[in-house]
């Protein structure tokens, strides 16, 4: 299994591969047509009684693709083994910001989150919400391990780019910033960029100088800020859901 143990670790510096550590990942690779490279698992009776309670419908590609292996070779995979007994290679669907501004609806835009888990988790809300797709800016990879395991795998389910900084693009930009009009009296045509910053710092002064409405989120007097997937999803489910197209 040591030709395994090698493919996995290769795979966590490939920028062309994603590390799946955890049901909840590998399920919607799956589920959104990933190309998965390896499966490995140590515990094939729990995974298929995990499946059975929670996605009966991916259970014939596990049982058809998985490799079972050892509880001693399984926590060699991964740096931090996951509580659910199974890890994954799955080819990452790469897009670039021009390809994701393309989309029809409204586009998720990530400046400088500060952790990989709570990137995942937006682009988790993002997915959820119909969002037409996400443009992550900043030092942090979407497709890490952790922002996978924040992102529960969604990251297959959307257009996901990343970039240095923010293409020109024909739309209107819309901030999320606490000086804005109030999201509940606010009205926003479907083909827009929703510009979310950190918790800490907010917006940059550059992308707030581009944006052609302010909106904020209303909140108690005293509560100074939201966990950044927190936002995104209460900015789409005040606005309302992307209808389907």
């Amino acid at each position: 299994m040591k030709d395994l143990v090698d493919q996995f670790r290769r795979a966590r510096t490939d920028e062309r591969l994603a590390v799946l550590e955890g049901f909840h990942p590998v399920k919607h690779a799956i589920r959104f047509e990933a190309e998965l490279v390896a499966i490995a698992v140590d515990d094939p009776d729990a995974l298929v009684d995990l499946a059975t309670a929670l996605a009966p419908d991916v259970i014939e590609f596990l049982n058809a693709e998985s490799t079972v292996v050892s509880g001693e070779v399984f926590n060699r995979l991964v740096p931090t083994p996951p509580a659910t007994p199974i890890v994954a290679i799955a080819r990452r669907k790469i897009s670039t910001s021009a390809e994701v501004l393309a989309q029809p609806g409204r586009v998720v835009l990530l400046e400088n989150p500060s952790r990989l888990g709570n990137l995942g988790a937006a682009i988790r809300v993002a997915a959820a919400a119909k969002a037409a797709g996400v443009i992550a800016i900043g030092p942090h990879d979407p497709w890490h391990p952790e922002a996978l395991r924040g992102g529960a795998g969604l990251q297959f389910a959307l257009p996901i780019a990343r970039s240095v900084a923010l293409l020109t693009a024909d739309r209107p930009i819309v901030a999320l910033d606490p000086c804005g009009q109030s999201l509940s009296t606010a009205t926003i045509p479907d083909d827009v960029i929703l510009a979310f910053g950190s918790e800490r710092s907010g917006l940059s002064d550059e992308l707030l100088g581009r944006a052609d409405q302010r909106l904020a989120i209303p909140m108690r007097e005293g509560v100074s800020s939201l966990n950044l997937a927190t936002s995104v999803a209460a900015a789409f489910y005040a606005l309302g859901v992307t209808p389907d197209r």
